[in-house]
This record gives structure tokens, C-alpha cells and sequence, in this order.
């Protein structure tokens, strides 16, 4: 089985199965999104090279080690999941400057990830992806039953990004995905990104009534997507 390993290390409580247009998919407490038939890993908003890009404009000084926490969750999820096949769902470099910026050793370790692997970036609203790494360059994809594509449309079944849903467990955000029967909204998967309240308008008008969140960190929890501000 494609997931043995991560079974074998224990952390098998750390996804969720679920099922989409008849493709069998598992969320990952990382906030990667695996089909296993297709060999497929899907992750959205990256941001790479988002301190940098505050730096360089004025804002916040973080320190910058966002883009290497992402690429080592990546690396990982690639390991225990052996896929041979990536979507990256848009924003994958936090402004188009940034690819540019990244420092050789991660360029590097980015591009040996991709070596070897099917690997598709989708166009996002920050960037159209880096076309100096490789993979594939599409606005957005069909595969089998399921829609690939940055910002959820009226289009479905779908699995898409942008919004970076969070909610709150236990007095924490957390960030999320979101499904119900015709649609995937993927979490942020890049460190230093923030996120959109589940109960926002934007996101409630997308999902079903009967959506649920899937809460991602060390466990993938899935629950009632919340749908009203909790009191405080």
C-alpha cells in the first residue's frame, strides 16, 4: 500500500479519507491532499519567499526560514506517500520577484523534488509559477473526474485553493480543509500564511450545508464546518 510507511511510523490517525466524484482521497494533517490511484500529492499556496517579500517592501521582519519548514513538510509528504505526480494549486511563490530571490540551497532542494515527478503549477493571483525550475505551467487542470484550479468556480466537482480556511479548536486556529459533495478547498499549505475564517461569507456561500472542515497540525480532525463567529 502507497501509504504503508506512514501507517508503520504511527501516524495513521494523521489523514482523512474521504471520497470525491468517485476518487478515493486522503487529507493530510500536513495539508496536502494524496490520491493514492493516481499517485497524485496536491498542495496550494506555498508562498515561498514571503519574509523576503516583506522585507523587501517595508513590512514585518520575519524571520526566514518559512520557505525551508515548507520544503521539508514537502519533501516529507512526498517520502511517505511515494507520489510520482504534484499540483501545486496556484500562489506558489508569494509575488513573482520571489522565485528569483530564493536562496541557491533551496532552489536546489525544489528542484530535486521536482526531478523525476509529473509536476504541475497552477497559475495563481500572486504568481504564475516558477518557469525557471520546470513542470508544467496551466491555468488549470482536469484530471479524471476532478477540476484543478486556483480560486473555486461553478465548476465541479473541484479542488482548489486561495482562501486559506482556518477555524478555531480548543481556543487554537487551526487551519482546514473544507469538502462537501462537489468541492475541495484546500488550506494554505506555506508557513507565515494566514487564512480566512470558516464562518466567513465567502467561504459559507461555496460550501453545502453540509460541509465539513478538516482540521490539519498533528491529527486530521474532521467536523462541522463552523458556520457563525463562536462566542468568546
Amino acid at each position: 500500500m502507497v501509504l504503508s510507511s506512514l501507517q508503520r511510523s504511527g501516524k495513521a490517525a494523521a489523514m482523512y479519507r474521504f471520497t470525491l466524484a468517485s476518487a478515493d482521497l486522503i487529507a493530510l494533517a500536513s495539508g496536502a491532499l494524496f490520491w493514492p490511484a493516481e499517485k497524485l500529492l496536491v498542495v496550494s499556496d506555498l508562498h515561498f519567499g514571503k519574509s523576503e517579500r516583506l522585507a523587501r517592501r517595508g513590512g514585518a521582519l520575519l524571520p526566514p526560514f518559512e520557505t525551508r519548514d515548507t520544503l521539508q513538510r514537502l519533501d516529507d509528504d512526498l517520502e511517505s506517500t511515494g507520489a510520482r505526480r504534484v499540483i501545486c494549486l496556484g500562489d506558489s511563490f508569494d509575488d513573482l520577484h520571489s522565485a528569483d530571490a530564493m536562496d541557491a540551497g533551496d532552489q536546489l532542494w525544489l528542484t530535486r523534488l521536482i526531478a523525476g515527478r509529473d509536476w504541475v503549477w497552477i497559475e495563481g493571483n500572486h504568481d504564475a509559477g516558477p518557469f525557471a525550475l520546470g513542470g508544467s505551467h496551466l491555468a488549470d487542470m482536469q484530471l479524471g473526474p476532478l477540476a484543478f484550479r486556483h480560486i473555486a468556480s461553478g465548476d465541479t466537482p473541484e479542488i482548489s485553493g486561495h482562501y486559506h480556511p482556518k477555524l478555531r479548536l480548543a481556543g487554537r486556529a487551526r487551519r482546514c480543509f473544507l469538502l462537501d459533495a462537489t468541492r475541495v478547498i484546500m488550506p494554505a499549505y506555506g508557513s507565515y500564511t494566514g487564512g480566512l475564517w470558516t464562518y466567513d461569507a465567502a467561504l459559507t456561500k461555496l460550501m453545502q450545508p453540509q460541509a465539513l472542515a478538516v482540521a490539519i497540525g498533528k491529527t486530521a480532525l474532521a467536523l462541522p464546518m463552523p458556520r457563525t463567529m463562536p462566542q468568546l
